[in-house]
């Protein structure tokens, strides 16, 4: 598959700690919406990191739309259209709404008034707070901003990292309910703890503990198993 992301039997360590052992999978652009799912501490976030070029594996491979990854930086990973926006968001917290977009875009200048637009139509609070610093915003609208500045950079497959973390449920219903649109226009790779909304948005699934992959499926199939019923929906 050439038109996205193939991790092929990838382990991952950070020194001599070793947090992912043989993963695999598969992101195209025809997908809408992949969900990785599972537990604090699993991997999740190590292996986006290691697609985005900011870890490296110590064994196995990553292409990214045909070329191998090992021979990219990040930001000709992002360059290539993949772009990875992180749990802690990592905003600049004393620019501007419309500073922090303009500096996601700095791979793709030629489309950047045509994109701001677009991204404001996604996030019309945004365009009202453009000219406020992000640090003010509230946790819902610095969640926003760091997707709408991850699609400054014009992706194709879009990572989302824990999305949820810091954000009282009506706000990550919000915020769910923005990626499920998105999905119609771009690729999303959804790591997230809420298992049951990521499932119930997910097309495709994979669940991913003590860093394996133990179980693939679509997500309803996810939200069906037993395992996944036990560990992680029990009230």
């Amino acid at each position: 598959m050439s038109d996205g992301v193939v991790v092929d039997s990838i382990d991952v360590a950070y020194g001599d700690l070793q947090v992912l052992w043989d993963v695999s999978l598969e992101v195209s652009t025809d997908d809408t919406i992949v969900a990785l799912v599972g537990p604090n501490g699993a991997g999740k976030t190590t292996l986006l990191k290691a697609m985005s070029g900011l870890l490296r594996p110590t064994a196995g491979s990553i292409q990214l739309f045909g070329t191998y990854s090992a021979t990219l930086s990040p930001s000709q990973i992002v360059r290539q259209g993949f772009v990875h926006v992180p749990e802690a968001r990592n905003l600049f917290t004393e620019m501007s709404v419309e500073e922090n977009l303009q500096m996601g875009a700095y791979t793709r200048r030629d489309s950047y008034e045509e994109t701001l637009a677009e991204v404001y139509e996604t996030f019309p609070v945004l365009e009202e707070r453009a000219e406020q610093a992000a640090g003010t915003l509230s946790g819902g609208e610095q969640q926003m901003l760091a997707i709408g500045r991850g699609l400054m950079a014009k992706p194709r497959i879009l990572a989302l990292d824990e999305l949820s973390v810091g954000l009282a449920p009506q706000l990550t219903q919000r915020v769910f309910e923005k990626v499920d649109q998105l999905s119609d226009d771009i690729t999303i790779l959804l790591t997230e703890q809420h298992v049951n909304e990521a499932l119930g948005l997910a097309e495709r699934a994979l669940l991913l503990e003590n860093g394996r992959i133990i179980a693939t499926g679509t997500g309803e199939e996810l939200l069906d198993s037993a395992h996944i019923r036990d560990a992680y929906l029990r009230a």
